[in-house]
């Protein structure tokens, strides 16, 4: 059993006398060792230094000239870059480096460094010589540091690990909708053990492999295969034992087995267990975790020199075409979310903890299923999988391309055996994948015959990745993740390779319409009448900051999302053939390369990328627990705006509940506004808020469930020109949605054309970009400004802005950015009606602006004095009179004028 030592710190100095002392003193390992049956595996996250080498110009000699600072691991060089303006992030070389002690008591031993992750091509040396390498960025590797460490008293040993994220065409990902985050960004552990042992140069494993045979609710057959390993200078005569403890660590199966191993050979035993009669079947209700123990003894002298252990879950699963998943012989909708493994501030150096507590949102979500993508993740992901019951798949990043080369093929066929191995004893995984729209991007467009060249390397990758995936482990499925081009992926043969097909559809999104989800799962099942299918990316972005009273396709409002993921759950639940789906994504994730709305994050997550709940993820609770369940969806719009109705003198707006129950009863303010049946697990009530204050309530049918919020509304005159004043107004000119600032607490609001007695637009149209796909606005990065939202929406060739309110002192912002021109970029390759659209040609802007008459900006050119995509803000102040109100006058001198957003505030 591995067991990791948490060391108290009051020093570094005193950290490193305790450390050595611990790992290498020759009483204190001893004594250890007896604890842990020769094997001890000890964290080695602190203590390092970290440099950039730009240049990639450093070698081991040379690197004592690097600027070198303190880290602690888990480590990323990149959880600031990504985030800012400049376009790009630090793909290149980074070194650490660690010193610690050692004595003579470990001459004798096998010593290993094991990096759970580093990404992505590593060199690692100890005491100046090179000990090995590593391409990947995803999977788990064990280096062998025995022979190269100094002993002797006090002896100081050098570990120097370089690290590289540059582009390498021969190491998949190629490009992908995510970042790829340098760094040594998981723990780095310590491992100590007998020169005989269980191999740990086997792809990153411990040497131990379960298969279950056969698994029927009477008995279930499990088969043990160890790899065993003697790197000492004589033949040893061994016995192998293997025990399967229950969850009451009860022993239920014993197997011991006598072996010989020759000095340096290396073996592999298969153990045939007794049967486990009426077994505890492992399943998302029941996640029931057996323990198997396996250890090596020397026969003469009955020592146990060395010993792991293993979760064991006994089910059995199969994928059915026509009738969906079952598993234990019963049918179950696999629902669930794909993860991302970076966080909020910390890029992909995330603590356990954190990660951890991903896995316990989606079961509190009451999703069954984790796609785990685009690569292997952190070991605790997976262990968290097996002791809550959630299924799960996990694939290597061969994302959007292919290189055509032999080191691409070989780097990929590495990858794929060591996710298998390291990850091969954990219940929860039922797929392996490969592949992820790998004909997103075809290459040799221009050149159909190449391009079909290039197709037919592509297939024979998938097929030899899926043959070995197959050889390696015939118990579980392979699948090819695809993008919704179904004719190229079948005309390529990319769906007759996997077991499973599965699909990453938008429709609604970045293509068609919402109805065309469905029209979509009936082509595959007419089609593709023998193969299971699973739908594993859908959805929509979901910007916590943007609401909407009239959702449209692309507005990222959450109002929409609610819309697209109702549409999408209901169409995958009525279909049986349908085996499932995951939601795209658990959470929030970076991508450095989008801008939209919240530039360098894809915010389809159900979660923010702190893990806050969004509305959907309400949603997905509504729909998929089985306890009670009614929550205010609308619970993150806590403040809000709006007109008043000239008659009841309260605004009116919806607000959702997400529920489970029949109905559910809504209060306001003490006073009950009737019940409703919920739609679609979504009860919508049109609610009078009131100024201030607004405490609503929602209760179900049966009264075992309820919720509550408090809504501050800040409630706008009927007619702004009444004697009630307007103390501020923001307004998101040429938009028709909300937007929350969340610093300020301020609550932009959508444009409206002016009527006398309000306030409003005339002349012009809203601003939109020459794509089929957004209805108005932008979703260009607004450079130097958090709320891009605010400079997104503009009304182009406005004639004048007029706001009716009282007489008084008020301060008058005007805010524009230039939407037109600038940079040329490649448009997001996932918008796929969008592909090839071009940037607007920019026209010369310059107009004028009076306010009240009165010239406020003359001859006015925001691209020449501020640029392009760059938030301009200007104000005036301004004594209104006599009744007159705003008038604000734009007058062109060349192109049209615009003008994106309005700040009025009173001042007096």
């Amino acid at each position: 059993m591995r067991v990791i030592y948490t060391i108290p710190l009051k020093s570094i100095k005193q950290l490193t006398i305790y450390t050595c002392l611990l790992l290498f003193g020759i009483n204190s390992f001893a004594q250890v060792k007896n604890q842990t049956s020769g094997r001890q595996l000890t964290r080695l996250n602190d203590l390092w230094l970290f440099s950039k080498d730009p240049k990639a110009t450093a070698s081991y000699q040379s690197t004592g000239s690097l600027n070198w600072e303190k880290v602690t691991l888990p480590h990323t060089w990149n959880d600031k870059d990504v985030m800012d303006d400049e376009p790009g992030y630090y793909r290149g070389v980074g070194w650490y480096k660690r010193k610690f002690v050692t004595n003579g008591s470990l001459q004798g031993k096998d010593v290993f460094l094991c990096f759970d992750g580093a990404n992505q091509e590593t060199e690692v040396y100890v005491n100046g010589k090179q000990a090995s390498k590593h391409i990947g960025g995803y999977t788990r590797f064990n280096v062998d540091i025995g022979k190269l460490l100094k002993f002797g008293a006090d002896s100081v040993n050098e570990i120097l690990v370089k690290v590289n994220n540059r582009n390498n065409d021969d190491i998949a990902p190629l490009s992908a909708d995510f970042t790829f985050f340098g760094g040594i960004y998981r723990n780095v552990n310590l491992l100590v053990t007998n020169p005989v042992h269980f191999a740990e140069n086997d792809n990153g494993s411990d040497g131990v492999y379960i298969t279950t045979p056969v698994v029927s609710a009477q008995a279930a057959q499990v088969k043990v295969k160890s790899m065993l390993q003697n790197s000492s200078a004589s033949a040893q005569k061994l016995q192998v034992n293997t025990v399967i403890y229950d969850a009451d660590s009860k022993r239920v199966s014993t197997q011991q087995t006598l072996v010989q191993l020759s000095a340096g050979q290396k073996k592999a035993l298969v153990q045939d267990l007794k049967p486990v009669t009426n077994p505890n079947l492992w399943s998302p209700e029941s996640p029931y975790l057996y323990r198997v123990v396996t250890s090596i003894v020397i026969t003469k002298t009955k020592q146990v020199v060395d010993e792991v252990s293993n979760p064991l879950g006994l089910r059995w699963f199969k994928f059915d075409a026509e009738k969906g998943f079952f598993l234990n012989d019963k049918p179950l909708k696999i629902i669930g979310a794909s993860r991302h493994q970076d966080y909020e501030g910390m890029g992909n150096a995330v603590p356990a903890d954190l990660q951890v507590h991903d896995m316990e949102l989606l079961k509190q979500m009451g999703g069954n299923f984790v796609r785990i993508a685009h690569y292997p993740q952190d070991p605790v992901i997976l262990q968290t999988c097996d002791r809550l019951g959630i299924l799960a798949s996990v694939e290597i990043p061969v994302v959007n391309a292919i290189t055509e080369t032999e080191a691409f093929t070989q780097n990929c066929k590495n990858m794929q055996l060591e996710m298998i191995k390291q990850n091969f004893n954990h219940p929860s995984i039922i797929i392996w994948g490969y592949m992820n729209e790998v004909l997103l991007r075809p290459k040799f467009g221009n050149d159909k015959p190449r391009q079909e060249i290039y197709y037919g390397h592509i297939r024979d990758l998938a097929q030899m990745l899926d043959s070995l995936t197959r050889k390696e482990d015939p118990s579980r499925y392979t699948m090819i993740a695809n993008h919704g081009d179904f004719d190229r992926y079948n005309r390529v043969g990319l769906t007759k390779i996997p077991m499973i097909v599965g699909w990453n559809l938008y429709q609604g999104w970045y293509s068609g319409n919402l109805s065309g989800f469905g029209t979509y799962l009936d082509r595959h099942h007419t089609e593709l009448k023998d193969k299971p299918v699973l739908i594993t990316e859908y959805g929509a972005d979901a910007d916590p900051r943007i609401r909407t009273l009239e959702p449209v396709r692309f507005d990222k409002s959450i109002e929409y999302a609610i819309k697209y993921h109702q549409v999408y759950l209901n169409d995958m639940l009525k279909r049986p053939f349908v085996s499932g789906g995951m939601a795209w994504n658990l959470a929030d994730f970076n991508s450095e390369t989008r801008e939209e709305t919240m530039p360098h994050i894809n915010n389809k997550g159900l979660l923010t990328i702190d893990r806050k709940p969004k509305d959907t993820y309400y949603l997905y609770q509504a729909y998929l627990l089985k306890k009670p369940f009614t929550k205010i969806a609308s619970s993150g719009w806590t403040i809000r705006t709006g007109v008043a109705d000239s008659v009841s003198g309260a605004s009116m707006q919806p607000l959702q509940v997400a529920t489970n129950a029949r109905s559910v009863e809504l209060f306001v303010n003490g006073k009950s506004l009737g019940t409703k049946a919920p739609t679609d697990h979504i009860c919508n009530f049109q609610v009078p808020f009131v100024n201030g204050e607004n405490r609503i309530r929602a209760v179900d049918a049966a009264g075992r469930q309820s919720d509550e919020v408090t809504i501050m509304f800040n409630l706008l005159p009927a007619k702004t020109n009444s004697m009630q004043p307007v103390n501020q107004l923001n307004i998101l000119v040429g938009g028709n949605r909300y937007y929350i600032d969340e610093q300020l607490k301020q609550l932009w609001i959508p444009d409206q054309a002016y009527k006398k007695g309000e306030w409003g637009y005339i002349g012009g149209q809203p601003f939109k970009g020459n794509n089929n796909r957004i209805s108005y606005g932008s979703d260009k990065n607004i450079y130097g400004t958090f709320n891009d939202p605010i400079y997104q929406t503009q009304h182009v060739d406005i004639k004048q802005y007029k706001l009716d309110v009282p007489d008084g002192d008020y301060e008058l912002t005007l805010l524009f950015s230039e939407l037109v021109g600038g940079e040329t970029k490649e448009a997001l390759v996932y918008n796929l009606d969008n592909n090839h659209s071009k940037e607007q040609s920019a026209e010369e802007r310059i107009f004028n602006v009076d306010v009240n008459g009165v010239p406020f900006l003359k001859n006015f050119n925001i691209a020449a004095e501020y640029g392009y995509t760059t938030p301009v803000n200007k104000t005036i102040r301004v004594s209104v009179l006599n009744g007159k109100g705003f008038t604000v006058d734009f007058t062109p001198v060349k192109g049209k004028p615009v003008l994106n957003a309005l700040q009025l505030r009173r001042i007096d």
